[in-house]
């Protein structure tokens, strides 16, 4: 498919490689049900350079970036992992240097680095096409003989491998059909390829993430490898996005503050402002897809005499529009210096040994958060109506965080129940922000002479539900506090 107001196009591999001997002979597919044809084409020569950092920050996530001539599929390739048989390929047209398009796709990897060439691989390609009874390509065999080097030409060796790609547009969901393909390949003497791609091998790469042993720093890690696979879907406008990064970020945040001491950070520390200034920016962008989604699912529910004046304009369109704004913010932040110096703190806060006995305090840390909810929740009783807005909203905050920390450390029943806080607070905090929004829109309505009626009701909705949730609350509140006093004891 193509990216929105990109020149690149993107498209799903599924394929396996397999290590063979240069004397094998090639295997036969005749007689498995699905191919009714096989066609042999004329042998390629297909010619890459491979791009990437000087640190090889690509290669260590499993990307490869290649500037690819001969063939029919010339030009840029960007290849993201994508499953363990599977790869989402970003192409963009030839040209002399990495495409723009192509290299914001991985701009949180490779930040303000330089990508320069580190290996070339000469492939002559002897393809058999299958295709089904319809005519349609099912898969391709490739047999290839392989001439790579590094960036150092004494490097150079020699290879014949086989390859295996599922084709068509249910590609990911023909597993049957490779499992029987890659039989005849194994039946034939291949083996299994340990690597993935040409370049590990190049390069001797056999990258296997080793999370750290402390629970919390090792869930930083996860949150910041989520973060970069998030920034690369709102780069791409995946639906959800916006919301899925700003999660990553703010559980980070709420990680780190719930032990400091475990990652030398204090409520001053820069990382956690930027990590807060990046989570209000991806905000806007959320809280406008989240009050678009909203009012349309509550406009179709209604009966359509109940839909008076331009409401769906004024709710669903106007706030699909602050989406898209929101979203130009967004992706500003995310190509500027400061979100790459924050990305590389997070990557040193990670990298760093945890101080000592750090990773001795799980219950501790849980302990410590959840009186920080249960203060919340005290004050929040002894607000006034004007107030308890806002004081709701705290224990939220401070429930998210236990739930982030009993996760991370394996108290499960207690993030359990912190989660559930978090989600029905959450709801109440949506339902507020809504009816602020209806009474703003509402009063707009009516200045413009516009039918009302609409935004009275969903206002009402919007207030029946919020009470709800308030209700709900105290029951929600002991089972969390039963919880923490069992597994706490």
């Amino acid at each position: 498919m193509a990216v929105k107001g990109s020149s690149t196009s993107r498209q799903v591999e599924v394929e396996r490689k397999f290590d063979v001997a240069e004397s094998t002979l090639p295997p036969s597919f005749g007689g498995i049900p699905a191919i009714s044809r096989i066609e042999k084409r004329p042998p390629q020569r297909l010619d890459a350079q491979y791009f990437d950092t000087p640190d090889q920050d690509l290669a260590s996530h499993r990307i490869t970036l290649r500037r690819r001539t001969g063939g029919t599929d010339a030009g840029w390739h960007l290849k993201l992992p994508a499953g363990p048989d599977a790869r989402t390929e970003v192409r963009a047209p030839l040209s002399d240097t990495v495409p723009d398009d192509v290299r914001d796709v991985v701009l949180a990897i490779v930040r303000d680095r330089p990508l320069q060439p580190i290996a070339r691989i000469s492939t002559i390609r002897e393809v058999q096409l299958l295709s089904g009874a319809d005519g349609e390509p099912l898969a391709e065999f490739c047999d290839d003989r392989v001439t790579a080097s590094s960036a150092d030409p004494s490097t150079e060796q020699c290879w014949r491998e086989w390859e295996l790609e599922l084709a068509g547009p249910d590609a990911d969901a023909n597993t049957v059909l490779l499992d029987l393909l890659s039989n005849r390949l194994l039946d034939a003497g291949a083996t299994r390829a340990p690597l993935a791609s040409k370049l590990a091998r190049v390069l001797d790469r056999h990258d296997a993430q080793r999370l750290p042993d402390d629970p919390l720093r090792r869930a930083v890690a996860e949150q910041v490898d989520q973060l970069l696979l998030w920034d690369r879907a709102v780069r791409a406008d995946v639906d959800d996005a916006v919301h899925q990064m700003r999660v990553a970020t703010r559980k980070i945040r709420s990680l780190l503050r719930a032990s400091p001491e475990s990652f030398g950070v204090s409520e001053d520390t820069r990382v956690l402002d930027q990590l807060r200034e990046l989570a209000a920016v991806l905000g806007e962008a959320r809280d406008a897809e989240v009050l678009a989604d909203r009012y349309r699912e509550a406009l179709d529910r209604l009966p359509p005499e109940l839909v008076r004046g331009r409401v769906r304009e004024r709710l669903v369109d106007d706030a699909s529009d602050r989406y898209r704004a929101g979203l130009r913010r967004s992706l500003d932040a995310m190509r500027s210096p400061q979100y790459f110096r924050l990305l590389d703190a997070l990557e040193a806060l990670v990298a760093e040994p945890a101080a000592t006995g750090a990773g001795q305090r799980p219950k501790p840390a849980v302990g410590a958060s959840y009186k920080r909810v249960r203060k919340a929740a005290k004050t929040a009783a002894k607000t006034p109506e004007d107030g308890r807005d806002a004081a709701l909203h705290r224990i939220r905050k401070r429930a998210k965080r236990l739930r982030y920390t009993a996760a991370a450390v394996g108290v499960t029943k207690v993030a359990r129940r912190a989660e559930a806080i978090q989600s029905l607070l959450g709801e109440h905090q949506d339902s507020v922000v809504s009816g602020i929004h209806l009474q703003q829109q509402a009063d707009a309505a009516s200045a413009a002479g516009e039918d009302t009626f609409t935004y009275g009701l969903l206002y009402q909705q919007e207030a029946d539900l919020a009470a709800s949730c308030r209700r709900q609350l105290p029951k929600a509140l002991r089972k969390l506090d039963r919880a923490v006093r069992k597994k706490l004891r």
